[in-house]
């Protein structure tokens, strides 16, 4: 079973970022002010998480088929569809009693009431988009049901004008400050009406008209009313993670005491790439709903976010068996898909994601992977302007597309898209280190190093992330070549799979005559480089400086055993070989003959050689940043595992 692959509860008291992509908002809308997450969690967060599992499944399924009908009646499609998953679910394990049984399979009388003719005409109205009509409909309708269902059509209709306006006024995916006109009065109704202040609903709609009014403090207060009057609706919950913006105002916010407040949990966790804190509540919440589909699709997406490729594969493998024709998560599958080369794969994926529903988001961002992957950038472009176009606020697009524009060497578009998903979620690392790299083909070391600093602050545990500011550091226009050494540290400290960490370590010694730290590093990438069977220019490099080094300490061996490893390679690094070869005899005499017995004299002194990497900075104006550069008067230490911290600022 998948709950196999989640590790036993554990926080990740480092882990602070991100992205987990969703678009938040109002469910029907065109789109909608995002925001971002702070990376702690409140008190109440972490106040008895084990009470949400102190439940019986018979009250939780009651609850939710309450909520399916309830929600699915008032036009909260996607709501009611996170609800619905979760019902199907929970585990069936309970003993259900007569009584319950009956509670369950009798209708919900008291969900629908007894609906007017007017509201079921309404009704039809709304399923079918014609939202002034709705509104038309239920003038002079009493109840709360009429009063949320008509300025929820009121406030969809304003978000469809906005909408066109926008792209009349700067295309499709253009930026504009144009604002829904049905604000203010759809604010002024709720306030008004009875039951407008009351009834769960119509607060979490109030809630959504003050975060577009961006009056973020009254909207968390009243979004927490209303999940407190519902809180199985999980629109409530999406919207209320987009305001809570800073670490300042989760202090003193007081979440309901109730099961669903653990998904919510979760989704922060991914957000804030807190992946492995999100595993244990995952595991914990898996007790309850142990086929529940969201939290295997969650389970596998904080695999990918760990980088656990494989086991994210398997995850989401698992997935697409029980639900064949699902798209919701698909895109992350596809990315795990591209990391690992697995083209037939993807290829099958995308004619699946076509045939299933062409004109979804997740599907253009599917196809859009796959032509990367064939090379084919300028079409991978426009599969990912399709997917903007369906969603404008799809996070993931933004950020791919801007990967699409460095490949083809287009930067100022690049830095565009990179902006734009910082527009949408200032907590996406990928955009923060995408635009890092712009600034650094562009030459301009200060700003990428601002862009990495804001990338490794949102994922410290990253060592991709650490290693790129050691690049900045390192670079000519800079030179601080200390600072750049911690950073490979960290690195290095964090685990450094694609080995860059041990390379610049090891050229940095050498440039600055350490040669016996060199050597160290230089034998460590070595071996790296054998377990993966990878050998390059790198290698070559590695093997004559450690042949020089060892024959400059008389490790006659060592000198025979890299030199000899040089023979196996090209021409010149053949006669390279055969040089330092030559050398050794010349300095010890018969050194074979004594070598076979154990013995080794003399000595001399090979010319390290150097190898640096520049960026070449122009003389350019650029922004002060307090605290951009770390504090070099601390001691460094020399084993790998230094934790000594690069001051990130608070930016």
């Amino acid at each position: 079973m998948w709950q196999n692959h989640l590790p036993p509860r554990h926080v990740s008291g480092g882990a602070a970022n991100q992205s987990s992509g969703v678009t938040p908002g109002l469910e029907e809308a065109t789109s909608m002010q995002a925001a971002s997450t702070s990376p702690q969690d409140d008190h109440d967060m972490q106040e008895r998480p084990e009470q949400v599992y102190e439940v019986s499944s018979q009250a939780v399924r009651r609850e939710l088929r309450v909520a399916v009908r309830q929600l699915r009646d008032c036009g909260l499609h996607r709501a009611s569809a996170w609800a619905a998953e979760q019902l199907v679910g929970l585990r069936e394990d309970d003993p259900i009693s007569p009584t319950a049984a009956a509670a369950l399979t009798e209708p919900e009388a008291h969900v629908n009431g007894d609906d007017s003719d007017i509201m079921l005409l309404a009704r039809r109205f709304f399923d079918g988009k014609e939202y002034l009509r709705t509104v038309d409909a239920l003038n002079g309708e009493s109840g709360v049901k009429a009063l949320f269902l008509r300025c929820y059509a009121q406030y969809l209709a304003g978000e469809k004008r906005r909408e066109e306006a926008r792209v009349e006024e700067s295309g499709a995916l253009g930026k504009s400050g144009i604002q829904n006109k049905e604000l203010d009065r759809i604010d002024e109704q709720l306030r008004k009406q009875e039951g407008g202040t009351t009834d769960g609903l119509c607060l979490y709609l109030l809630g959504v008209i003050l975060a577009q009014k961006s009056q973020r403090e009254q909207a968390v207060a009243v979004l927490l009313k209303s999940l407190k009057a519902f809180p199985c609706n999980w629109s409530a919950w999406q919207v209320l993670q987009t305001q809570l913006v800073e670490q300042e105002a989760l202090t003193g916010v007081s979440l309901p005491l109730h099961w669903s407040r653990s998904f919510f949990h979760i989704a922060r966790c991914l957000e804030t790439q807190a992946n492995h804190e999100a595993l244990g509540r995952l595991q914990d919440l898996a007790d309850l709903f142990p086929a529940s589909d969201w939290v295997l699709s969650q389970t596998a997406t904080a695999q990918y976010q760990l980088r656990n490729f494989d086991m994210a594969q398997a995850l989401f493998e698992e997935l697409r068996q029980r639900d064949p024709n699902r798209i919701e998560g698909m895109d992350i599958y596809s990315n795990v898909l591209y990391v690992k080369d697995e083209f037939a794969a993807l290829s099958a994926m995308a004619h699946r994601a076509i045939e299933t529903d062409k004109y979804c988001p997740e599907s253009a961002c599917i196809v859009g992977n796959y032509y990367s992957m064939k090379g084919d950038h300028e079409r991978a472009i426009m599969y990912f302007r399709r997917a903007l176009k369906l969603d404008r606020n799809y996070l993931s697009a933004w950020t791919l597309m801007g990967h699409e524009y460095v490949e083809l060497q287009n930067i100022s578009a690049a830095i565009e898209a990179y902006r734009r998903a910082v527009d949408v979620s200032p907590r996406d690392y990928r955009a923060w280190y995408g635009l890092g790299q712009t600034y650094e083909l562009l030459k301009m070391p200060y700003f990428a190093l601002y862009y990495f600093r804001r990338a490794t602050q949102l994922r410290p545990e990253d060592a991709r992330m650490w290693s790129a500011m050691g690049l900045c550091y390192e670079g000519e226009a800079l030179g601080l070549e200390v600072e750049a050494q911690r950073c490979y540290r960290r690195a290095l400290a964090l685990g450094d799979r694609e080995g860059v960490a041990l390379r610049k370590l090891a050229t940095l010694h050498e440039r600055r005559g350490e040669t016996q730290d060199a050597a160290h590093y230089y034998t460590l990438a070595l071996e790296a480089a054998d377990a993966l069977k990878l050998h390059g220019e790198d290698t070559l490099h590695a093997l004559e400086f450690l042949a020089e080094h060892s024959l400059s300490i008389n490790k006659m061996e060592e000198v025979e055993k890299y030199a000899t490893r040089l023979l196996d390679h090209g021409p010149t690094a053949k006669e390279k070989g055969k040089a330092i070869l030559r050398r050794m005899h010349q300095t010890v005499p018969g050194a074979s003959a004594r070598r076979s017995s154990g013995r080794a004299s003399g000595s001399t002194a090979g010319k390290p050689l150097r190898a640096g990497r520049g960026l070449g900075l122009s003389p350019v104006a650029f922004p002060a940043f307090p605290g951009l550069f770390p504090d070099t008067s601390s001691d460094l230490h020399d084993a790998a595992g230094d934790n000594s911290d690069i001051d990130l600022g608070s930016d």
